[in-house]
């Protein structure tokens, strides 16, 4: 009767065990409306779609240019570079381990065998040898560890790649912040110059009034206080414009010393948000793409740990040829070995496998609890910024009313003193109440595209389409 070898089938069919759960990817809640009109979906992570060069829509040439520059020089982007070629090594070396290993071998050496050997006729003998031949190592990865070894590697690479989109977002994120605080600070800086030059001229009137003994020398005290406090308010504005240009130039990988950014008076334009683009948040934001793939690492290290209590199963393969002169390759002087076949299974190791399993278990869950957390975090950032922004576009009309208005008092203040209807302290009391509207419409005005910015990170970049989110 013909036998039936059942060692190959069953083989092949053990090979495609897998020791890991099935994975579970944390649900979020989900409801039906949202506030501030953001229009939200489930959607899978799409960290590798394009973000948008969103700060082209802030129509500024510099800060174009300040990025492009942190893009070649930024050592905090450079080391995230780093870190995803040294991740991608990883995964091509676990990856490595599905392959047999083939080592060559070739050895030549002379010996004299003793004439009181074991073996052989009893006279000494010197001899040749040459070897030339080969060794091939296989691990028959029955119970999946490698195939899950190389799963958490290549998602351990997706982190990083994720990491690598959160460094570049954060870092022109933080850069474009940088700079809108400073063009806010030589808005504010070319205010209090022209607030000083306007308190230099009132001091003017005051000293003649007051030699021509029309005013009073509370009157001189009061404009002098006033031109005093404006001019250290332009020093403090001018000491703060140096911290923010010493911090852009680091963020773009420059030396402090060397850098400096031409003061203007301007503001860049603001870009509106279009209803439902909130909807992309989950498919583009590289931290919510990282957590999701930490997860799918962990997992797959469990089907490692579980994969250690079995057997581990070499096969090696070795041949080649052997002989003590010419010639060395023929077919007498050839030699072959199958084998060993091993299997190797720990009997007893105090709980060590069974710990691992549960350690890689517990490990899995803290990451599922840290992936559920960090979508709803994601979530309360973009909801904070639709209302901060909502906010501040209400804010920021009534600053402008605000600082027009004041500023039409004071030029009647200022009207009404020289027609002695009125005394400097109303003067200054108007002036005090300008300077102070205008500042604070100028830093609403800040702050409006500041909050753009942070709309920009919490939704993961810009629109689909290459441009910044819009902001109604």
């Amino acid at each position: 009767m013909r036998r039936i070898n059942f060692a190959a089938p069953a083989l092949l069919l053990m090979a495609g065990c897998s020791m890991a759960p099935p994975l579970h990817i944390p649900a979020t809640p989900m409801a039906e409306d949202y506030k501030y009109g953001a229009l939200w979906r489930n959607a899978a992570p799409a960290d590798r779609q394009p973000r948008g060069q969103w700060w082209r829509d802030f129509d500024d040439p510099v800060l174009d240019d300040l990025i492009a520059r942190a893009d070649v020089d930024s050592p905090s982007l450079a080391a995230a570079v780093a870190r995803l070629d040294r991740a991608q090594a990883e995964t091509r070396l676990a990856g490595a381990d599905l392959a047999p290993t083939l080592d060559g071998q070739m050895a030549l050496s002379r010996e004299r065998l003793s004439a009181g050997r074991p073996i052989g006729p009893g006279v000494p003998v010197t001899a040749d040898q040459y070897i030339l031949g080969g060794a091939l190592n296989y691990e028959i990865d029955l119970w999946g560890r490698v195939r899950h070894s190389v799963r958490a590697s290549e998602a351990d690479a997706a982190v990083e790649a994720a990491s690598l989109a959160s460094v570049r977002l954060s870092l022109h994120g933080a850069l474009a912040d940088a700079y809108f605080q400073l063009r806010g600070l030589d808005r504010e800086g070319a205010l209090l110059r022209r607030t000083v030059d306007a308190y230099e001229a009132s001091d003017a009137l005051i000293r003649i009034r007051h030699e021509g003994s029309i005013a009073s020398g509370v009157d001189r005290s009061r404009s002098q206080t006033q031109l005093a406090n404006a001019q250290a308010l332009f020093r403090q504005i001018a000491a703060r414009r140096a911290t923010l240009e010493n911090r852009i130039a680091t963020l773009t990988g420059m030396m402090p010393g060397q850098f400096a950014i031409t003061p203007a008076d301007s503001i860049a334009a603001l870009p509106a948000i279009a209803p439902g683009l909130p909807s992309t948040l989950l498919e583009r934001r590289p931290d919510i793409a990282g957590a999701q793939r930490r997860l799918i690492a962990a997992n797959a290290r469990i089907g490692v740990a579980k994969a250690a209590r079995f057997p581990r199963i070499d096969l090696a393969l070795a041949g080649g040829f052997q002989a003590s002169g010419a010639p060395l390759i023929s077919a007498p002087t050839g030699y072959w070995a199958l084998g060993p076949l091993s299997a190797v299974l720990n009997l007893f190791d105090g709980g060590r496998q069974r710990a691992r399993v549960a350690v890689s278990e517990a490990e899995y869950n803290i990451l599922a609890a840290n992936y559920r957390e960090t979508v709803l975090n994601a979530f309360q950032e973009v909801e904070d910024s639709l209302a901060s922004n909502a906010a501040l576009a209400a804010e920021e009309a009534d600053r402008q009313r605000a600082a027009q208005a004041a500023a039409r008092g004071e030029e009647l203040a200022l009207d009404r003193y020289r027609d002695g209807a009125a005394d400097y302290l109303e003067v200054v009391t108007a002036q005090t109440a300008a300077l102070a509207a205008q500042q604070a419409f100028i830093t609403v005005q800040t702050a409006r595209r500041r909050a753009a910015i942070t709309l920009v990170r919490a939704l993961g970049g810009g629109a689909q389409d290459g441009a910044a989110p819009a902001l109604r």
